[in-house]
């Protein structure tokens, strides 16, 4: 990977929708070889996959957006905490941190009974 792939990178971070004679633009390549640098990025893994970032406040599909500090029992490893939790609905980002916790978890809720049924289950 070099300069270029790296300015492409944090160009599509930015503008993943961005076409490729912009990007090629943007480096200084024809849209042929932006388009080349970004297929052969995908295909080497560089590039996972293109995502859309909702804005909470414009999403009716829940209506509590909450952060959960979660420190794991003695008898528990990471690996089962981040298999089981990935698999609980409302669960949208799981962070190892380090500090007093050890998770910090992303989810969203309908309404508060459904924010208590999914601690209810975290608590299990």
């Amino acid at each position: 990977m070099d300069r270029l792939d790296r300015e492409i990178l944090g160009i599509l971070q930015e503008d993943a929708r961005i076409s490729y004679r912009d990007l090629g633009v943007r480096v200084g390549l024809s849209a042929n070889a932006a388009g080349d640098r970004v297929r052969r990025m995908r295909r080497d893994g560089v590039i996972r996959g293109f995502t859309v970032i909702v804005d909470p406040a414009a999403d009716t599909r829940s209506g509590l957006v909450v952060f959960i500090d979660v420190t794991l029992r003695l008898d528990t490893t990471n690996e089962e905490f981040e298999r089981s939790v990935l698999m609980l609905p409302g669960i949208t980002e799981v962070v190892h941190v380090t500090g007093g916790h050890d998770y910090l978890l992303r989810a969203t809720a309908a309404d508060p009974g459904a924010l208590d049924s999914l601690l209810r289950r975290l608590k299990r």
